[in-house]
């Protein structure tokens, strides 16, 4: 009888451990639009199931790839995405299981992230295959000349439409990457293409950016007009998920002293802020999420953002936070080795925090800008006249920047039943 008894309690206790292994949930997604959607991002937070080491998503019995991110780096999945196709007004129910244990689940990758030092030791690389890679450097904020520090400038990462690098100095500029095809290409050019690539259709740097913003660079606001990122006592970058369905990586100023606007009461401000500027970019997307985040609360304070004048360029602006433009310019000041490019950038913020929008100049179509607390969330894209499944006029890309808009708008509905 007691050999029974204890069969008996070794079963429940290794079928309660076979049930504790797993947690399936079904996330039901909807679109509300009245035209179709593809590669849709949906982000399950795992705080409310525990540890989860591996997952599983179905669709009708189908595998749908799937990621697993730690956004705060301390070995601890916080997020799952995956990506959802969905036609007019349809709704999908996706199947996810979280395991407690194992290892993520490994798929093709439709993003690409890299951070790397020359090698100054193999000197016969060529300038596009160096392969000191890194995934974060921190600079103090003294540093001399932090610009030439990596190869290419600064992290750069890309979808299969886009391809950016962010400086590593106090402009924090996001410089850009034009293409023919829809592909991967940073692995392989790092920024630097070849004549050999050029001839296999691979794409290059389309846009010189100097001091402007760029595409959508975060800066302070003195009152006047924008300030860079300094001082500052240090400066870091670091990539936090290398994919498969998304990049994340981080641009981080510690102890900024950033500009207080004159209305403010200096005894209630900070002496300085940390910034965290987290860039999410998405398979399938040519947009970019951009997160700002505060180490306390900067609603007194403004900042500035937008767009660069791109030389002979036609704006675009509804006037509630989505400013773009269409131009023509060299993106190098060697205008014998470089050809004009033509690219079609753009900027979309809630309309809640635009303070102002600023008339254009030389160099910026420019946004002031205020935040709510610690945290402002807005959105960049782009366009290379060069893409062969691209916008090739001002009136192509503006029409599809308004549609863009309306897709933002009116995002997915997700619901979660355990």
């Amino acid at each position: 009888m007691k050999k029974k008894q204890t069969l008996a309690l070794f079963l429940l206790s290794a079928m309660a451990t076979v049930a504790s292994a797993s947690k399936t949930i079904t996330v039901s997604v909807s679109n509300p639009s009245s035209v179709s959607r593809s590669d849709v991002p949906v982000v399950i937070q795992l705080a409310p199931y525990g540890t989860v080491s591996s997952a599983l998503v179905t669709l009708d019995g189908r595998e749908v790839p799937c990621q697993l991110d730690d956004l705060d780096q301390n070995d601890t999945f916080d997020e799952l995405c995956f990506l959802a196709n969905l036609g007019k007004k349809e709704k999908q129910e996706f199947s996810v299981t979280l395991y407690d244990e194992g290892e993520p689940r490994q798929y093709p990758a439709r993003v690409f992230a890299e951070m790397v030092l020359s090698n100054t030791r193999d000197k016969k690389l060529k300038k596009n295959q160096q392969n000191n890679y890194i995934e974060s450097i921190t600079a103090r904020g003294d540093a001399a000349y932090t610009y030439n520090i990596q190869h290419h400038h600064g992290v750069d990462f890309e979808s299969e439409l886009n391809g950016i690098r962010i400086y590593f100095d106090a402009r924090q500029t996001l410089d850009l990457y034009g293409k023919f095809k829809k592909q991967l290409e940073l692995k392989e050019t790092q920024f630097y293409t070849d004549d050999e690539q050029k001839k296999r259709g691979y794409g290059d740097d389309v846009l010189w950016v100097g001091q402007t913003f760029g595409l959508g660079a975060f800066r302070g606001w003195d009152g006047r007009q924008p300030t860079l990122v300094e001082p500052v006592a240090s400066r870091t970058q670091r990539i936090i998920s290398y994919g498969p369905l998304r990049t994340i990586v981080e641009v981080v100023d510690k102890g900024w002293q950033a500009p207080r606007p004159a209305t403010s009461s200096v005894s209630h401000q900070p002496s300085s802020i940390t910034m965290t500027l987290r860039y999410t970019q998405y398979a399938g997307h040519r947009d970019t999420d951009v997160d700002v985040l505060f180490n306390k609360d900067v609603s007194d304070y403004r900042f500035s953002t937008g767009i660069i004048n791109v030389k002979g360029s036609e704006e675009f602006s509804d006037k509630k936070g989505l400013r773009a433009c269409w131009g023509t310019d060299y993106p190098a000041t060697d205008t014998l080795k470089w050809k004009r490019e033509t690219v079609g950038l753009a900027i979309l913020l809630p309309q809640q925090s635009v303070v102002s929008e600023e008339p254009a100049n030389k160099d910026n179509y420019a946004y002031v800008v205020k935040v709510d607390g610690r945290q402002l969330s807005y959105k960049v894209t782009y366009t290379s006249a060069n893409e062969e499944f691209g916008y090739h006029s001002a009136r192509e890309w503006f029409d599809y920047l308004k549609a863009w808009r309306k897709e933002v708008d009116k995002p997915v509905e997700v619901r979660i039943k355990r």
